[in-house]
């Protein structure tokens, strides 16, 4: 990903649009990259607090690029500072916006996509931490996932079951009058893709009846 080298930055500054404020960062757009910067804590003491951003930044880089090894469409990202990411912008749309209107087959396309993509990122042992239609971006014919801010690295069963929970609940919750077909597709393909999906699957179920009889 090549980038403007600082001193062309200064003189010819690009607008700054803000995206989202959100309480570990803020993203903003200037042309097509998008910018990713951790914010301060003023609770925490400045050294901890400098650590802990540079820490998180460096680890969701990494994972964009250990996904997009994976063959995971993911922006494009390099470390701009030690608290702040620059990536490519994707022009798209979002999945939680699209996918309530879409006719039936268009729906049953999306969500194979869906699961070949968690599928993909299970299979590298890579835990999102965030699965939601609200972190995936259609574009053209490929499916984005973004915001690895919350993801780690992980063989456990458990861990990825816990992603794929997440992602049950994200679709029940904002897409429910469709979510029963939704699912369906989105398990089948992650169980055809992902080679030790039963045992992930296993675990769902487990965690399924924790969260009942709390």
């Amino acid at each position: 990903m090549n980038f403007f080298f600082k001193h062309d930055a200064e003189l010819n500054p690009m607008p700054k649009e803000i995206i989202q404020r959100g309480a570990e960062a803020v993203l903003y757009r200037e042309g097509d990259v998008l910018v990713k910067e951790r914010v301060k804590k003023g609770y925490r003491l400045p050294e901890l607090d400098d650590e802990i951003r540079r820490r998180r930044t460096k680890r969701e880089a990494k994972l964009l690029e250990t996904a997009r090894r994976a063959g995971i469409h993911t922006p494009d990202a390099d470390i701009a500072d030690k608290h702040v990411i620059r990536m490519d912008f994707i022009d798209g749309n979002r999945v939680k916006d699209m996918l309530n209107g879409m006719k039936g087959p268009d729906q049953k396309k999306a969500a194979v996509k869906i699961g070949e993509m968690v599928a993909a990122l299970h299979s590298a042992n890579i835990i999102h931490g965030d699965l939601t239609t609200s972190n995936m971006i259609l574009k053209g014919n490929d499916l984005y996932v973004i915001d690895f801010g919350l993801g780690k690295v992980s063989h456990k069963v458990e861990d990825k079951a816990t992603d794929l929970f997440l992602l049950y609940e994200a679709i029940l919750s904002t897409h429910f009058e469709i979510s029963e077909a939704v699912w369906k597709n989105i398990i089948n393909t992650y169980m055809q893709k992902y080679s030790t999906a039963a045992q992930v699957m296993q675990r769902f179920e487990s965690i399924g009846k924790r969260r009942r009889y709390k």
